[in-house]
């Protein structure tokens, strides 16, 4: 049998919490451009439920193909408040997370999950209310090895994207964000200028004005 704390490393660095809640409720689309079109997840991973949120550091984990017991893990690996955010090795059509883990996760006061795979127990998901976002759903039950390899807390990729330990991840109905830790600051100032950017904007359209104008592009 493998040791799971093996694979489990250190996550000391964090972003820190009075920043966390300065960032609840930025539009994932605004963080992404006002901090220079960064940290796009996949677009296939959407909120299970329409009106999940997610705003916390992430926890990274990488589990072998169609087994979530490194996902098992991760639920007592993290802090509360932390967005476990996993890879599944490409093999995405398994049920990796479901009702019995959310209820888990949500009992540890974890922020959330962000599944590059599928979940099932949809409508228990909606009633259990712990923000998950997925590639889709999927009924194939999972393995759970404890010979095959895998590790929490160390840098992931996502396609063109690496999450690192402790980066900002923020997931709204169009997708997920990651921040990385050391421009959190920095990102979600410039996210909330936005903000009021585009709010002065929308009041200039309408009293008349075009975009055309507005951005210079006439």
């Amino acid at each position: 049998m493998t040791d799971p704390k093996s694979g489990i490393l250190d996550n000391s660095e964090r972003v820190a919490p009075e920043i966390v809640a300065r960032a609840q409720g930025l539009p994932t689309a605004t963080v992404h451009e006002a901090g220079g079109k960064i940290g796009v997840m996949p677009y296939a991973i959407k909120p299970v439920h329409a009106h999940f949120r997610v705003c916390g550091p992430a926890l990274t984990v990488q589990g072998p193909p169609g087994d979530n017991l490194w996902l098992h893990y991760a639920i007592y690996a993290a802090q509360p408040g932390d967005v476990i955010v996993a890879h599944c090795s490409g093999k995405f059509d398994h049920g990796y997370w479901g009702e019995v883990m959310s209820t888990a996760a949500k009992a540890r006061g974890l922020g959330g999950l962000v599944l590059d795979g599928c979940v099932r127990d949809l409508d228990l998901l909606g009633d259990v209310g712990f923000p998950i976002f997925a590639r889709g759903l999927c009924i194939r039950g999972t393995g759970k090895d404890r010979e095959a390899t895998g590790w929490i807390n160390a840098p992931v990729a996502f396609e063109d994207l690496t999450v690192r330990p402790g980066d900002l991840v923020i997931g709204d109905a169009d997708g997920v964000v990651i921040v990385p830790r050391e421009r959190v600051g920095e990102v979600v100032a410039a996210s909330h200028q936005r903000d009021r950017d585009e709010i002065e904007i929308c009041r200039r359209l309408e009293q008349g004005e075009t975009t055309l104008d507005i951005y210079s592009l006439g």
